[in-house]
């Protein structure tokens, strides 16, 4: 590996000086996120495999170009899992693109982002440096979280190499219920179940049905299910992978564009056109609409969160939601502190650098 480490600093380097732009990349599997893709391809694939796995500790180290399947098929032997559930794309995502693009899955709304399971990374800068920041326990984290900073960032500042993860044991019992009701009263009922003690890991209103996902011990589940009342659902475990994976029929190709909005989940229903598919217990919010952008981000921003062209549409409005001014410079001096020359996913957050 010491090898294909050489080869990205010496492209690194070289691209540097002569000001050539990079898009790192590992399968390519999220390649339609973000802005207009630029720069000559920095393939990561080749830089791969587990370094450590310690069950006891719950922490996973992985080269970035890793796939979820590798990663996946060690973590089930000792019946535990990525937490935050990420998008595989039949595993070959790599765990690298996931920390970078910072999207997570259902049970975010139970146990947390990815962000939140990034315990440290080893960075390669636009200098061709080797940085190392965090570590492999929760309270290594002092100062600065730069691993955190870089969960979401997109390749922008910099080519991730490694990668350490805090995994959670899987459940002993799962079980999906379904009810029937308008999307008011599901916020609402979300909201309440959200104040009580109830193993809920997952939920997603569309067209009229609440699914709701129980996990943990085999006593809180039965309980709960006595709580919620419902009817069962059908192939429940093809159901959360439908959505986690954006499989399900919502996310079919369409000519509306896809926005995710990010609200609080006391955010009432949004008084925008469209079909809306709702998870996180009401603080994501799916839709697909071919309203206007500011018309979108109005409405986002009024309810206290932010949208994000998510899919489809003229990127030309900007996919993510623009910086305030303070914001957009801390921006810009992170993205110069660790990457002077821009040479890095130029343009893939925003098109101003």
């Amino acid at each position: 590996m010491d090898q294909v480490l050489q080869q990205f600093r010496d492209r690194i380097t070289s691209a540097t000086r002569s000001g050539t732009a990079l898009r790192i990349r590992g399968n390519g599997t999220k390649d339609w996120y973000g802005q207009e893709l630029n720069g000559e391809l920095l393939d990561t694939t080749a830089y791969s495999g587990i370094i450590s796995y310690d069950p006891t500790e719950l922490v996973i180290t992985a080269r970035a170009g890793t796939n979820l399947r590798e990663i996946g098929k060690a973590l089930a032997e000792k019946k535990q899992m990525l937490a935050f559930e990420p998008l595989r794309y039949d595993g070959i995502a790599t765990i690298g693109g996931i920390v970078a693009s910072g999207l997570s899955g259902p049970r975010r709304q139970a146990v947390g982002s990815v962000r939140d399971f990034v315990l440290g990374t080893v960075l390669m800068d636009g200098k061709g440096e080797t940085l190392h920041f965090g570590g492999q326990v929760m309270k290594n984290v002092a100062g600065y979280d730069v691993s955190r900073l870089l969960t979401g960032s997109l390749g922008t500042l910099g080519l991730i190499l490694e990668v350490s993860i805090k995994v959670l044991p899987r459940p002993f019992a799962q079980h999906s219920l379904q009810l029937a009701m308008s999307e008011q009263d599901a916020l609402h009922q979300l909201n309440v179940w959200g104040g009580q003690p109830l193993p809920i890991s997952a939920s997603c209103w569309l067209q009229g049905q609440l699914y709701v996902r129980l996990s943990g011990a085999q006593a809180a589940v039965d309980a709960a299910i006595k709580t919620i009342g419902g009817n069962d659902v059908a192939e429940p475990e093809r159901f959360w992978d439908d959505v986690r994976e954006q499989t399900h029929a919502f996310f079919s190709e369409s000519e509306q564009p896809l926005w995710r909005l990010s609200v609080p989940t006391v955010a009432p229903p949004l008084a925008l056109p469209g079909e809306q598919m709702i998870e996180w217990g009401g603080a994501q919010r799916w839709l697909k609409t071919s309203a206007e952008a500011a018309a979108i981000r109005a409405a986002a921003t009024a309810a206290g969160g932010h949208a994000t062209l998510y899919k489809g549409g003229d990127k030309s409005v900007g996919v993510f939601q623009p910086l305030a001014p303070a914001v957009a410079r801390i921006h810009r001096n992170l993205k110069n502190a660790f990457d002077p020359a821009g040479i890095f996913n130029p343009r893939r957050m925003y098109t101003d650098f």
